[in-house]
């Protein structure tokens, strides 16, 4: 790849846009509640747009099509397990979280745990979850725009780490949202047009596409896993992408920038209905760079096969394509990793900072200093760790975040809404647990041990989430609950059930 003037002019184009948005938000971003949820006034259209753009990260994009050009239809796997995560979400969380929480997810939790140990808990577990997944996405930009535009890794790394704090900074959640929508409507429009494309060259129909891979590829593009440690290991990653994915800091908050429950639910349908049609595309894609580019060609070009769309492109397209899919990449990294410091910054900002140092008592002034100044912080961190990442699997990176996201945050979340007894210590031994377990359990699998691992499976959420739920049942059972310390369940439950609060 070379750095194309077309390229790097698309690229200058998409920053600019994305910094008149902020300037745009910047004068609208005045209090607490417009810089953590744009005020609670995101349309249900706009809030789905968003949802999709969050979700839709280049992992998706690009590691998705790389996976089933190289791998087969696994990768499909890892595709359906986002969108049922997301049925999930729709059918058991989104309308209680709206009606619960303010700005966090320790907001939820504190509807009925009036506990510092539970906020600080789950705002420790916020930002162990962001910082994860933060630096993936970092290394990620800086190995792939390197790749597209020629530049040095520390460049790209540290230009997009500046741009996300100045989004934060200035702009916060409107801005936020408003780069994930324009990211996400650039990202449809790039799969239509390479699965026009596609179709287009095997004469619109899809099973000639599929009879070009199996004659061009030198493996089976079609097998699925066969036996029992493959099975289970399938079996962990379906549960660590339904769970884990609808657990996600970045994607939960999305259900406090809007105004009621309703629209809640209903920005759940439109990103569910969107989703589905952008992972239909997938396949199309992925296994069209399989018939059309080789699989040889997308190996060399990166062994893990994330330049495959643009490589489609620039076959299908030329430069201008192949400009317009890399800027499309470009653009869903930094609407991501924008999500992800306003959920690591509302964590450090809100709950650490305004709700425990300083007992609730600071001002709407004072938390958006905080966040904008926790926003900074956890952007110059995550640039020095992923300056000094460059050679780290950035797929055990984001796997990390992923399934301590599912092993921490789904228990506490489904326990408080489902089960009466549940209590203080029961909702931080839960947490502890899960996020415990799941780094340990990573750390001594073949992900970091290679065939030395003591745990066999590449994802541990098949142990690792039974082990939050059984920290959650055990630190309950075990202990009494604290008078004056918990609300009620049932008034928790009818808040959750309705946003109304009984007392």
């Amino acid at each position: 790849m070379s750095a194309d003037p077309i390229t790097i002019a698309i690229f200058v184009a998409v920053i600019l846009l994305t910094l008149a948005i902020t300037a745009w938000a910047g004068r609208r971003n005045r209090d607490a509640g417009s810089h953590y949820v744009a005020g609670g006034q995101i349309t249900g259209w706009q809030n789905g747009l968003a949802i999709c753009g969050d979700l839709l990260s280049a992992s998706t994009f690009l590691g998705v099509a790389g996976i089933l050009a190289l791998q087969g239809v696994y990768g499909f796997y890892l595709v359906a397990g986002g969108l049922v995560a997301f049925l999930l979400v729709l059918l058991l969380v989104a309308e209680p979280l709206r009606n619960l929480g303010r700005y966090t997810i320790a907001d939820v939790l504190s509807s009925r745990f009036r506990s510092k140990g539970v906020r600080a808990v789950m705002a420790v577990n916020t930002l162990v979850v962001t910082v994860f997944y933060m630096i993936a996405q970092l290394v990620g930009a800086g190995v792939l725009i390197s790749l597209l535009i020629d530049v040095p890794y520390w460049v790209a790394v540290i230009v997009v780490g500046v741009l996300m704090a100045v989004y934060i900074t200035i702009g916060g959640m409107l801005a936020t949202t408003w780069i994930q929508i324009v990211k996400a409507v650039m990202l449809l429009a790039a799969l239509a047009v390479l699965v026009v494309l596609v179709l287009a060259r095997f004469g619109w129909n899809p099973m000639a596409l599929f009879q070009a891979v199996s004659e061009a590829s030198p493996t089976d593009l079609f097998s699925r896993a066969t036996g029992f440690v493959p099975g289970l290991d399938l079996l962990s990653v379906a549960i660590a992408q339904v769970l884990g994915t609808a657990a996600l800091p970045h994607i939960l908050i999305r259900f406090f920038t809007v105004p009621d429950a309703k629209v809640a639910r209903k920005s759940m349908s439109v990103a569910l209905w969107i989703l589905g049609l952008a992972f239909l595309a997938m396949p199309f894609i992925g296994y069209g760079a399989a018939a059309i580019v080789g699989q040889a060609q997308v190996a060399a070009a990166n062994k893990a096969g994330n330049l495959a769309a643009p490589q489609l492109a620039e076959m299908l397209g030329g430069p201008v394509l192949f400009a317009l899919i890399s800027a499309v990449a470009f653009a869903t990294i930094l609407a991501v990793v924008a999500g992800l410091v306003i959920a690591g910054s509302g964590a450090v900002a809100h709950d650490i900072y305004s709700s425990l140092i300083r007992k609730g008592k600071a001002s709407d002034a004072e938390q958006v200093k905080a966040g904008r100044i926790a926003a900074v912080a956890i952007a110059a961190v995550s640039i020095v760790l992923a300056l000094g990442a460059q050679n780290t699997n950035i797929a055990l990176l984001a796997l990390m975040a992923v399934v301590v996201a599912a092993s921490a945050n789904v228990p506490v979340l489904v326990l408080l809404l489902f089960w009466r007894r549940l209590n203080t210590t029961g909702v931080i031994v839960g947490v502890v647990a899960g996020l415990v377990s799941s780094v340990v359990l990573v750390l001594v699998g073949p992900g970091v041990m290679g065939t030395a691992a003591l745990y066999p499976l590449s994802y541990p959420t098949l142990v690792s989430v039974p082990i939050g739920f059984l920290g959650c049942w055990l630190g309950t059972v075990l202990s009494r609950p604290r008078p004056g310390a918990e609300a009620p369940y049932d008034e928790m439950h009818v808040q959750a059930m309705t946003g109304r609060s009984v007392v």
